[in-house]
């Protein structure tokens, strides 16, 4: 069970405070979703989390930004080689997770090739390959078309069931309101907001 707990978190970037006074527990078998505009601190908290739980040495999954991918090679060799930095894994579980965002594990077609949404499911096959207790998932369905977008509401909520902790950032409503349990709202570094919906 992993429970990440922030306390009056303030970060400042010369004379910007980018986050003011965070305080959020989160625990497993939950959905959170972070709110806001551009620029109101959801990646910058993510981030945050990310060096957080890395230096608990949790078992952390993440997309946040753009997932780098090397264009000239297959999505299967692109996780291939992320995968070989830990040596946690064999290849049939890279090629699980590829399979569990709906794409084809022996595609030779390359990454630099695929479609936003294609790029956006090997970034999610990346973050779960590895079968963490943590993801964090900044954007995930941006890219995806509607039945994309429902195939990766499934898939997250039996991550959940699966005693998952999930932080997912979105500008999406129906994202937010479909899948997440408590709701963060930031606005301008500050958390402005905090609903719990079941």
């Amino acid at each position: 069970m992993s429970t990440i707990e922030i306390k009056n978190l303030t970060k400042r970037y010369g004379e910007a405070e980018v986050l003011s006074n965070i305080n959020m527990k989160l625990e497993s078998g939950k959905i959170y979703g972070l709110v806001g505009r551009n620029g109101s601190g959801k990646t910058m908290l993510m981030k945050h989390i990310l060096g957080f739980v890395n230096d608990m040495q949790e078992n952390i999954g993440a997309i946040i930004e753009n997932p780098g991918f090397l264009p000239e090679y297959s999505g299967f060799t692109n996780l291939k080689l992320l995968a070989m930095i830990q040596g946690k894994i064999k290849d049939e579980q890279i090629k699980d997770a590829i399979r569990l965002v709906g794409l084809d594990p022996e595609s030779k077609k390359a990454v630099g090739k695929y479609s936003l949404g294609m790029r956006q499911r090997l970034g999610l096959a990346q973050a779960l390959m590895e079968n963490p207790d943590i993801l964090l998932l900044d954007e995930p369905l941006s890219g995806l078309d509607n039945d994309g977008v429902q195939e990766m509401w499934k898939l997250f909520l039996k991550q959940k069931e699966d005693g998952k902790l999930i932080v997912l950032a979105s500008h999406s409503k129906e994202d937010i309101g479909t899948l997440c349990d408590e709701i963060f709202r930031f606005d301008k570094g500050k958390m402005v907001g905090h609903e719990i919906k079941r």
